[in-house]
């Protein structure tokens, strides 16, 4: 299908051939008729890619931040692979637009059907683009009576009505709308259809008639010179109880303004993006109120929300962003909102890159520019876009990549890549999108947004998994059945009945099976294995992890998606805990600390060594991650965020080293196994060598931290 995207590191916008996306739960697929580019919002996302490097660190020092702490503690390689990971992933553009609904999810058939109009919304979802998976928070119903033309501007009208709602008017209020851009226009409307007398301000002159064509007679330049004799003659010398900034500067001039024609006390809301300085006199002496308006309304930035579809109880919350797309409907409906006046330029798709142009050089004057979409049929028969031809052989294991997110596209892929007995056949991604970057930035044969294309692929001998976690069991199990060799992104599965069932289509299969414990094959990991092997008495091993705090409303922390950073992080070093001491674990003890993410867990091992891992998210992430401490036979072994490593013994301490020291220059001589890991693998499929770490082991650890997941429930140590 044609989807228009913005390329973050050259800063072009172009329109791409991208798999569709897949139906998921709580979602409809719908085929786009018509999407409104959004002038505002979209040409920020276009002037901010168009910045130079330097540019872009200016404007987000918060991700500069980010990238020091890495730089610091990960190494210059692996700083820069997940930086390039970043920039080289598209960005999707729109968020407005109205179609047909051609499919529906089981859980949706008792609210939508195949031909149903809608409007739908959402940065990342309503895209521009010619199929878009829209899930049940962020569509609505589009009449016959309304065009999908007009119904493409719902969204931009949710904004301006949460932004006028937001200001809390109340009968007979006088509103002042400054900027008449497309979101100004349509808070004009929305104020004047609620029987609020409205004044609106703009330097554009054409815009202004624009505004007086649609009913908003009290429509004026800011160049007029005897402007504030009119603010007072409107106000009858009060000044506005309500002021809709719906500017777009980054002067401080709106507020400035606001703040002087506002009457004691009076609601300033910001919809637009200003710059942010409040003049304190005048907001002190007036006491005036300043509130930025959050989007659609109540429910954005939700994910429970947005994605899972839980809505909020309508006694306390009464206009969310559903309902403020309903409104902005029933106002098309009834002719309170008027459109066509507003829409500029209408484009076919085929020709987005021209509207672009349009918005962003300002060659011309525009207002509402629509991208109008033909009723393909080519882009739904298909889910599978040919990027180059494969070439496999005796020797090349085809490897297909189902999962195109920041941690294969920056670690796994570009190790894949540099193998020369790895054919990289076809990748997947639920959206289409990022398989389809990601493979054409690695030379994928193809990118799919179906598992079932590459599960057929006869070309393919080997997968490799790096999805949520919650998919990981099914899709292995899947992989099996359908005799591919499998590599999995930990954890294997959340929950013991998912590992049963995994685990019974390994047996059954006798397809390798790896879980990514890439610690396991890291050279410290092996070196100080080899040391201790000899060990016949238990050794003791401390496993400290400063993993740092991620926001709570991250899908890892998500029991459902993630299964918590307990089962989705910790299981890496509790593996890493088993591999060292090399026996099984025979009792697991978890306790958890206050704070976000603090865990303790104990092991104790059948040979009478025990193992203790201490994670928490309270440290400064610019501080070592990881350290790993081994005592035992009178040595002491000590690994420090693997990146330097070394063994006491007998008084004399020996250093472990990754690599040479040219390399080491480049990775801050941090190697924590993924090559390795991924060779191991390749040699097992190959027969060339079985895998150090069997599937025996895999299973084991993975039954580890399930155990100690039981353990935090009950308070109590859980004999495996």
């Amino acid at each position: 299908m044609k989807q228009v995207v913005q390329q973050i590191r050259s800063g072009k916008t172009e329109l791409s051939d991208v798999p569709p996306p897949t139906l998921g739960r709580g979602e409809v697929l719908v085929a786009t008729e018509a999407s409104l580019i959004s002038a505002g919002t979209e040409k920020m996302l276009i002037d901010f890619a168009n910045k130079s490097a330097l540019g872009k660190a200016k404007e987000r020092p918060d991700l500069v931040g980010k990238v020091v702490d890495k730089l610091q503690r990960d190494g210059l390689f692996s700083t820069m692979n997940a930086v390039y990971a970043q920039l080289e992933q598209p960005l999707p553009l729109g968020y407005s637009a109205a179609g047909r609904v051609i499919a529906v999810s089981e859980d949706m058939k008792h609210l939508y059907k195949e031909g149903d109009r809608v409007a739908v919304a959402g940065a990342g979802l309503a895209n521009h683009a010619e199929i878009n998976a829209i899930p049940k928070n962020l569509m609505v119903p589009v009449p016959e009576s309304v065009s999908f033309e007009h119904a493409s501007f719902a969204t931009l009208t949710s904004i301006a009505m949460h932004g006028f709602r937001s200001a809390k008017p109340q009968l007979g209020d006088t509103i002042l709308v400054m900027g008449l851009g497309l979101v100004g226009q349509l808070a004009a409307q929305i104020a004047r259809a609620s029987g609020a007398k409205v004044f609106a301000v703009d330097y554009d002159k054409g815009r202004i008639d624009i505004a007086k064509e649609c009913g908003i007679k009290a429509a004026h330049s800011l160049e007029d010179g005897n402007l504030d004799d009119k603010v007072s003659s409107f106000t009858k010398g009060k000044g506005f109880d309500k002021v809709l900034i719906c500017a777009a500067t980054d002067s401080s001039r709106p507020i400035e303004q606001a703040a002087t024609w506002a009457r004691d006390r009076a609601d300033i809301v910001l919809i637009g993006k200003t710059g942010t300085t409040l003049p304190h006199r005048d907001f002190m002496q007036k006491e005036l109120n300043f509130v930025v308006s959050r989007s659609y309304g109540p429910g954005r930035y939700d994910s429970n929300y947005e994605q899972k579809g839980q809505d909020y109880p309508i006694g306390y919350v009464r206009w969310t962003e559903r309902e403020n797309l309903a409104e902005a409907i029933r106002l098309m409906e009834t002719g309170d909102l008027k459109i066509a006046p507003l829409m500029s330029h209408t484009y076919p798709i085929e020709e987005a890159e021209e509207a672009y142009g349009v918005v962003v050089n300002k060659a011309v004057p525009q207002l509402g520019v629509v991208l109008t979409y033909g009723r393909s049929d080519s882009a739904r028969e298909t889910s599978k876009i040919t990027l180059q031809p494969t070439a496999t052989g005796t020797d090349t294991i085809g490897f297909g990549v189902i999962g195109a997110g920041a941690f294969a596209r920056g670690v796994m892929i570009p190790k894949m890549k540099k193998m020369k007995d790895v054919s990289l056949t076809g990748i997947i991604s639920k959206g289409g999108l990022s398989a389809q970057a990601a493979g054409k930035r690695f030379g994928f044969g193809y990118a799919t947004s179906k598992t079932e294309d590459v599960m057929g692929d006869s070309e393919t001998q080997a997968v490799f998994i790096a999805t949520r976690h919650d998919s990981h069991a099914q899709l292995v199990t899947e992989s099996l059945k359908a005799g591919k060799h499998v590599i999995v992104e930990k954890p294997l599965a959340l929950t013991s009945e998912q590992l049963d069932t995994v685990e019974s289509a390994a047996r059954e299969s006798g397809k390798v099976l790896m879980v990514g414990f890439n610690r396991r094959f890291s050279p410290f990991t092996e070196a100080l294995t080899d040391t201790f092997s000899p060990v016949t008495g238990p050794k003791q091993v401390i496993v400290r992890v400063n993993a740092g705090f991620i926001p709570g409303d991250n899908w890892q922390h998500d029991s459902s998606i993630g299964g918590g950073r307990l089962l989705g992080e910790v299981c890496h070093f509790t593996d890493l805990a088993v591999g060292l001491v090399g026996h099984d674990v025979e009792t697991v003890h978890t306790t958890r600390g206050a704070g976000q993410d603090n865990y303790t867990i104990v092991m104790t091992f059948t040979d009478g060594s025990t193992a203790t891992v201490v994670y928490t998210s309270e440290g400064d992430t610019r501080f070592s991650k990881e350290r790993i401490e081994m005592y035992g036979g009178g040595m002491v072994g000590v690994i420090d965020n693997f990146r330097k490593g070394f063994v006491i013994k007998g008084g004399k301490t020996r250093k472990v080293r990754a690599c040479n020291w040219i390399k080491g220059l480049l990775t801050g001589g941090q190697d924590k196994g993924h090559g390795a890991e991924l060779r191991a693998f390749v040699d097992a499929v190959k027969g060339d060598n079985p895998m150090s770490v069997t599937l025996d082991d895999f299973l084991h650890s993975s039954r580890v931290v399930l155990a100690a997941a039981e353990s935090l429930k009950t308070g109590e140590a859980v004999k495996l």
